[in-house]
C-alpha cells in the first residue's frame, strides 16, 4: 500500500484505548490494566504490532482473546494492519493457601504454582488425573513437575514410563541435591525411584514429613509453572504436612459419582478448607461407559460430581468416562493424552487441565496487584 499525506495516520493513543475495551473473559479485566498487552507499536505507514501476554500457555480462550485484540485494532482509523503475538506468563500466586503460608518460606524456588489433586479414597483414579493433568499443561507449553507424594503407593514413575533414577549432584550450600528425569515433557520425583521392586514403606509421621522436606528443598525442580502433587488417598498426615509446608496454589478433588466414595469425598474437602487451601474444582471419574450398543451405562451412579460441586461452591473440571484404554496408557506409561490424543477421554482431559490453569489464574488475579504496564512506540 503506497502512503500518502492526506490519509490519516493511526494515533497511540487511540489504539491503546481500542485495546482498553478487550476484557479478559474470566478475570473480567480489559487486557490493558491487566498487564497483558505488552510491545505496543503503532507505525506510520498504519501497522500496528503487539504481544499479547496470556496468564497460562494453557489458556482455553486464547483464541477468543486475539480475535478481539485484532478487531479492537483494526477499528482505529488509520491502521491498516496488525501482528498480533499470543505468549503467556505464568504469574506467581502470592501468599495464600496451607496453614503455614504465612509463616513458612514462600514454596519451593523457581515454582510458581503448586497442584495438590487429592481423593477421600483409593481406586477413583486420583493417580491417573495428576499424569494426565501434568502432561496436558506440558503439552500446552507449560513448564511442568510432578511429585508422587504418594508415599505408601507410589505409582507414578511406572504411569509416567520413567525409564532412568534421579541423578545426584552436590550444592554447595544445599549439600546433596537430586535431579529429577523428564517423561513425556515433565519432571517426576517419586519414592519409586528410592525402593526397590515390590519393598513396602513402613513409616509413621515424623519419617514422612522428613521424606516430603526432602522432595521439596532436595530436588532441583527448576523454573517451573506448575508442580503438580498426586497425594495419597483421605486426609493423613501426608496431606497435612504439604499443607504446612508449602503455599498449595489450590486442590483438585477426584471422586467417583457413587455415594461411598463420595462420602469420603466430602470429608476431604473439609479439611481442605479448615487448612486454608482453595479448591479449584472436581474430576468425576468412571462417569459413564459406553457399550457396543452405543448406549451409556452409568455403572457407579450418575450425578455425583455435580452434587458435591454444588453443595460445595465449585466446579465439575471433567466428567472422565470409563474405558480400558485410560487404564491401559496407565500401566504402559503412556498417559491417554499422549498415547490416543484424538480419543474422547485425551479430549476431555485436555479440557480439564486448560479448565485448571483457568482456575489458577483467577485465584492469581484475586490475590495479587498488576505489575506496571510496559508498551513501546515507534
Amino acid at each position: 500500500m503506497i502512503w500518502s499525506s492526506h490519509m490519516s495516520k493511526p494515533n497511540f493513543d487511540a489504539v491503546l484505548n481500542a485495546l482498553r475495551t478487550v476484557n479478559d473473559p474470566d478475570l473480567q479485566k480489559d487486557l490493558v490494566s491487566l498487564n497483558m498487552i505488552r510491545d505496543l507499536k503503532v507505525f506510520d505507514d498504519g501497522k500496528v504490532t503487539l504481544r499479547v501476554v496470556l496468564t497460562t500457555p494453557a489458556c482455553p480462550l486464547k483464541e477468543k482473546i486475539k480475535n478481539d485484540v485484532i478487531a479492537a485494532v483494526m477499528s482505529v482509523a488509520g491502521v491498516t494492519s496488525n501482528e498480533i503475538t499470543m505468549d503467556a506468563e505464568v504469574r506467581k500466586v502470592g501468599a495464600m493457601g496451607g496453614t503455614g503460608a504465612t509463616t513458612k518460606t514462600s514454596g519451593i524456588p523457581g515454582v510458581a504454582h503448586i497442584i495438590a489433586v487429592s481423593s477421600g479414597k483409593g481406586g477413583v483414579g486420583k493417580s491417573t488425573v495428576s499424569v494426565n493433568l501434568a502432561t496436558s499443561l506440558a503439552l500446552e507449553g507449560a513448564k511442568v513437575g510432578l511429585l508422587d507424594a504418594d508415599i505408601y503407593g507410589p505409582n507414578i514413575p511406572t504411569m509416567m514410563g520413567v525409564t532412568e533414577n534421579p541423578k545426584l549432584f552436590m550444592d554447595p550450600e544445599k549439600g546433596e541435591m537430586f535431579v529429577p528425569p523428564m517423561s513425556h515433557g515433565v519432571k517426576v520425583m517419586s519414592m519409586g525411584f528410592l525402593i526397590q521392586g515390590d519393598q513396602p514403606v513402613i513409616w509413621r509421621g515424623p519419617m514422612l514429613h522428613n521424606i516430603l522436606n526432602q522432595f521439596c528443598n532436595r530436588v532441583e525442580w527448576g523454573e517451573l509453572d506448575y508442580l503438580v502433587l498426586d497425594l495419597p488417598p483421605g486426609t493423613g498426615d501426608v496431606q497435612l504436612s504439604l499443607a504446612q509446608m508449602l503455599p498449595l496454589t489450590g486442590t483438585v478433588i477426584v471422586t467417583t459419582p457413587q455415594e461411598i466414595a463420595l462420602q469420603d469425598v466430602r470429608k476431604a474437602i473439609t479439611m481442605w478448607d479448615k487448612v486454608k487451601v482453595p479448591m479449584l474444582g472436581v474430576v468425576e471419574n468412571m462417569s459413564h461407559f459406553t457399550g457396543d450398543d452405543g448406549k451409556k451405562y452409568y455403572i457407579f451412579g450418575q450425578g455425583g460430581g455435580d452434587l458435591l460441586a454444588k453443595k460445595f461452591n465449585t466446579k465439575v473440571l471433567a466428567q472422565n468416562p470409563l474405558v480400558p484404554e485410560v487404564r491401559e496408557g496407565g500401566d504402559a506409561g503412556r498417559p491417554i493424552v499422549v498415547k490416543n490424543p484424538e480419543s474422547e477421554s485425551a479430549k476431555t482431559l485436555r479440557e480439564m487441565a486448560k479448565k485448571v490453569a483457568q482456575e489458577v489464574a483467577i485465584l492469581d488475579a484475586k490475590n495479587n496487584s498488576t505489575p506496571g504496564l510496559e508498551i513501546g512506540q515507534f
